[in-house]
């Protein structure tokens, strides 16, 4: 299994700039994606976890029971992954991008108020993401050839420390997915607002230029001549 770095790449920390000040907002797509990934392994998983148990919730079928939930954890922790990569920076954003009022009222004041505890939330799962990437850099320095011997247990115990993290993230995440898409969209349609604003001041200031010219004033006339004068 390749280990995700934790950290974004060297182009993606560095500081932005005027005119990537939203570039957050390529992360939007890959956030929601991962978001319904976990819902969608979580769902799989409930509708048939009920065929293992007997009518009091104890586990009949005890082998089909647990591979059921190993497969559920690690398709969530792999799109929990995938929103440790991009959840960060979208919610940075977010709130970089959000108003005061925008937590009092508005479409989206709930879903800010639900990003709260998000920040605990990708905080340890990042821990668990960092302590399995040490755990396999010890793997392979100490005993070598142990990393195939001991990876499918310490990746199954993994996932399942990670599914308590991958179901809050399924829960709040799709709060912080509208919340970027309504700034995102809100900033797009003032940038539009301000470039019309500033089309109609250019116009103005120039349809002074553009009339036709005044007409120039008439040539003098060439003096003829002299007349001889008279005699008296």
């Amino acid at each position: 299994m390749s280990v995700s770095p934790d950290s974004p790449s060297s182009a993606e920390n560095q500081p932005p700039t005027a005119t990537d000040h939203l570039a957050w907002r390529r992360h939007i797509p890959a956030l929601a994606s991962a978001v319904a990934g976990i819902r969608q392994a979580s769902d799989a998983w409930d509708a048939v976890s009920d065929s293992f148990c007997d009518a009091d919730g104890w586990p009949l079928d005890e082998k089909g029971y647990e591979d059921g939930k190993v497969k559920r954890d690690a398709e969530a922790w792999r799109h929990a992954e995938v929103f440790l990569d991009h959840g960060p920076k979208v919610l940075a954003g977010v709130r970089a991008a959000a108003r005061g009022a925008d937590y009092v009222e508005g479409p989206i004041s709930e879903d800010l108020r639900w990003l709260r505890g998000i920040d605990a939330t990708l905080e340890h799962a990042g821990q668990l993401r960092r302590e399995w990437d040490q755990i396999m850099a010890l793997m392979d320095a100490s005993l070598p050839g142990s990393r195939k011997l001991y990876e499918s247990q310490a990746e199954e115990n993994r996932n399942a420390d990670g599914w308590h993290y991958a179901d809050e993230l399924a829960i709040r995440g799709p709060a912080l997915v509208r919340a970027a898409d309504y700034l995102a969209d809100r900033a797009d349609s003032e940038q539009s607002s301000r470039t019309e604003q500033a089309r109609v001041a250019l116009a103005r200031s120039t349809s002074g230029l553009r009339g036709p010219l005044p007409a120039s004033l008439p040539a003098p006339p060439v003096p003829g001549p002299p007349v001889p004068g008279r005699s008296r």
